[in-house]
């Protein structure tokens, strides 16, 4: 296992070296600069052009970027008052990381439950009630949703506040508070996440409750609750950990729509402002977050299969 893993981070500091180079030169072929504005005249777009080096030749620029991202500077944002890129990231995340992270601990949670109960119950009320609640989850888009809540839920009854709060105790917006105005962009991310599980749970766990060792079990006098936990559970888990990963990728890079709705501060909108103006180094810092992001979360994928199945063991980089 600690081969295997210390492979896996030289796999991911050469993955990230990869992706740097190449979106670094592939913004390079974008169209216009940063200082794209009629406002600007041309004399102007060449010092600004010349004040950030935007003029020497692109693998000098390449260098210059490394070298710096090794020291941990990844520039600064070209349209933002030169902040530094690191440091807006650093602003963004948490609210991106507490909506994202709410909503798939919410919907994998529920997911399981659902998806077992499905499973358990297979051909009965709860079964359809669940396999129409799967077809609704993957069908309505999230901004669908979120419109819906917020005209029902916000303006028709108020419930719940219209945008997302984030802590401010000279405000008087308490943690809790907080908190409350993160439901429902979290739940409108959450729908789908709790399809896609309780889809995945329930063909699984249906699958190994017909397996021979189940009715082995059974056959040894365990009952139905004990089999379901200590056999049928864990080794339907896998599938479920499987696409958690890619599910926790998209609730942080697909929910722009979400934080538009709901006023988020997010990385979201902060990515797709400086992909509209050309903000070079910001585009790569986020990019390479985004990356950093997935590629561990694999990772710990990987890593927890051998929790979850103690038969799966990993040897010399072998699964």
């Amino acid at each position: 296992m600690v081969r295997y893993t210390i492979q896996r981070i030289a796999l991911i500091v050469l993955t990230l070296f990869l992706i740097l180079t190449i979106n670094f030169f592939l913004l390079r072929l974008m169209p216009g600069t940063p200082f794209d504005n009629p406002k600007i005249t041309q004399a102007q777009k060449e010092l600004m052009m010349r004040k950030y080096n935007l003029n020497d030749p692109p693998f000098v620029q390449y260098t210059r970027y490394l070298k710096g991202v090794l020291h941990g500077d990844m520039g600064v944002s070209f349209k933002l008052q030169d902040q530094p890129v690191t440091e807006l990231i650093l602003s963004k995340l948490p609210h991106t990381v507490k909506i994202g992270a709410q909503a798939l601990a919410f919907g994998v949670i529920v997911g399981i439950i659902f998806g077992a109960l499905a499973a358990i119950y297979r051909n009965s009320g709860i079964d359809h009630a669940v396999t129409i609640l799967g077809v609704l989850g993957v069908s309505i888009p999230s901004f669908v949703l979120a419109a819906f809540f917020q005209y029902f839920l916000c303006a028709k009854l108020g419930w719940f506040p219209f945008l997302y709060s984030p802590v401010n105790l000279d405000k008087g917006i308490t943690l809790w508070k907080s908190f409350y105005s993160t439901i429902l962009p979290s739940f409108s991310l959450a729908l789908f996440v709790i399809s896609s599980t309780m889809r995945y749970m329930r063909s699984e766990l249906v699958e190994v409750l017909n397996s021979d060792y189940i009715l082995l079990a059974r056959a040894k006098g365990l009952n139905k609750s004990q089999v379901i936990v200590r056999h049928a559970l864990r080794n339907a888990m896998i599938p479920v950990v499987t696409i958690i990963a890619p599910m926790a990728i998209g609730l942080m890079t697909g929910s722009l729509i979400i934080e538009r709705f709901y006023g988020v501060p997010g990385l979201s909108s902060l990515m797709v402002n400086a992909v509209n103006t050309n903000d070079y180094f910001l585009i790569l810092g986020v990019n390479m977050f985004y990356s950093l992001l997935f590629i561990v979360v694999v990772l710990i994928v990987d890593l927890l299969y051998g929790i979850i199945d103690p038969r799966i063991r990993l040897k010399g980089g072998e699964a």
